[in-house]
């Protein structure tokens, strides 16, 4: 009973934040709604996308999806317990990200499962849903209805290579550091090679040692490959 009465409160200063925390935030609409589902709230990774800007629309969480938060919360599996708990805890947090607005919106219609809700609000508004859930995707796809598949994201945006892969690269100019020569993926993703400055001009074998994610875009670091 405790631990029902501490997630109701969990939601209500949610909700109360969400009200509050408005009042500050400037609002940054894109036009079209996004429904948020269980899944990608638990997932966790919607935080640092929110904040790349890249979504262009609002963010919607149903009141249903909240409800169903809560009944894992509060179920006797520790392992969804937790894991709901920052579902929850993700939802307080997605508002006050800055770069997109997030809403809380009251669905609650008795017999309705959270799924048939998303797919009726995102089909109903012209809407999207984000997820990774696999059933859910198919279903809306079926129903026509536009999905953000968060797991389709992660994997068009993973690295080509490997560190310890080899590829053939033309080295085109000298590093800034000394003993460096410069080479680009096709892509337009920079290689940097090290003790290559006496290669420009030359198409090298070169082995992959390191990539580094910069807000300028990806780098890699590599080295001759030994024959």
């Amino acid at each position: 009973m405790e631990l029902f009465i501490l997630f109701i409160t969990l939601i209500t200063l949610i909700e109360t934040t969400f009200l509050v925390l408005k009042k500050y935030k400037p609002l940054k609409s894109g036009g079209r709604k996004i429904y948020v589902d269980t899944s990608a709230l638990i997932d966790g990774r919607i935080l640092n996308i929110a904040r790349t800007g890249f979504l262009d629309g609002d963010l919607i969480v149903l009141k249903s999806v909240l409800l169903e938060l809560q009944l894992l919360a509060d179920g006797k599996d520790s392992d969804k317990r937790a894991r709901a708990r920052a579902g929850l805890e993700n939802v307080a947090e997605l508002e006050r990200v800055v770069e997109v607005n997030t809403e809380i919106e009251n669905d609650t219609e008795s017999g309705k499962k959270v799924d048939e809700q998303l797919l009726k609000y995102a089909k109903e508004n012209h809407g999207a849903i984000l997820t990774i859930d696999y059933n859910l995707i198919k279903v809306a796809e079926a129903e026509k209805i536009e999905t953000l598949n968060i797991n389709e994201l992660a994997l068009a945006v993973r690295t080509e290579f490997l560190p310890g892969e080899k590829i053939k690269l033309k080295i085109t100019e000298k590093g800034s550091n000394r003993g460096q020569g410069v080479g680009h993926l096709k892509n337009g993703t920079m290689v940097v090679v090290d003790r290559a400055s006496n290669k420009v001009g030359k198409d090298i074998t070169v082995e992959f040692v390191k990539f580094y994610e910069t807000p300028a875009g990806k780098m890699i670091f590599a080295k001759i490959a030994k024959d």
